[in-house]
């Protein structure tokens, strides 16, 4: 994953002591720098990047005014750079990532990087789980049947599931469940770390499930989509959805051809 990421500073020396920190990390790819705030908006505006480092304080527009200034499209992620501590509430009020200090310090850099990288694949994530809502929806509508708007109905949906099994009762996060196998009348619950048994079948499961994020599909199968990460064409033409955890879950064949589309 590259991060493409425009510096702007009305200092060409600030500029310059941040693009050699930012050497050190290979996946960030600087496109561009600006040192006024309204070159920054237009550029922000055409180059469409996924980071900012952005002054505060400029001449003419400063660093929160470029922040009102791209409220129209999709913003990047935003990293307010300043010499000024009392700047930080108005930066987290912004929502940006982080503020840094001037100079930059190289630890507080990293764990900065680390946060965006966070925030860039929660959002890639939500957004590939949105399209393969979208592909399900197209080659299995009974699927996806009665599926409220949100926030209409989601208060009804279980958070927690009672698991008994191996003598015990497991209280479930229904969020940490990745898929869930149909074995007769009893489910297989799988979660990143852990695997027990449900005595109830899959349908009575699926009452209970939000089916705007567990969809069924195949007959065996209910996957969380927001634990999906990829879609993989098998070399047999079949298809699976690969999962956080790494495991993989086999798309019958009613959605073979659309998913492999979606790959691509």
């Amino acid at each position: 994953m590259t991060i493409r990421t425009i510096l702007v500073d009305d200092e060409k020396l600030a500029i310059q002591g941040l693009m050699l920190r930012l050497e050190k990390f290979p996946d960030v790819e600087v496109i561009d720098t600006c040192s006024n705030g309204r070159e920054a908006i237009r550029k922000i505006k055409t180059e469409k990047p996924d980071l900012v480092f952005l002054d505060i304080q400029m001449p003419g527009f400063d660093g929160f005014s470029v922040v009102k200034g791209v409220m129209e499209i999709e913003p990047p992620l935003i990293v307010f750079v300043t010499a000024y501590q009392e700047h930080a509430v108005r930066a987290f009020e912004a929502n940006a990532v982080n503020y840094l200090m001037k100079p930059v310090d190289e630890d507080k850099l990293a764990d900065t990087l680390e946060r965006v990288r966070t925030r860039i694949a929660e959002k890639r994530s939500a957004e590939e789980a949105e399209k393969l809502k979208t592909v399900l929806a197209e080659v299995a509508p009974d699927a996806i049947e009665a599926m409220p708007e949100e926030g209409e109905t989601a208060g009804r949906y279980e958070k927690l599931i009672n698991i008994k099994d191996k003598g015990q009762i497991f209280r479930v996060d229904v969020d940490s469940i990745e898929r869930i196998e149909a074995a007769g009348d009893y489910m297989v619950i799988y979660t990143a770390d852990n695997s027990l048994i449900l005595r109830e079948t899959m349908k009575d499961l699926e009452r209970r499930l939000d089916p705007r994020v567990f969809q069924r599909v195949h007959r065996s199968w209910i996957v969380n989509l927001n634990q999906v990460r990829q879609v993989k064409p098998h070399t047999n033409g079949e298809c699976f959805l690969i999962l956080e955890s790494g495991a993989d879950v086999k798309v019958s064949r009613s959605y073979r051809d659309v998913v492999a589309r979606f790959v691509h």
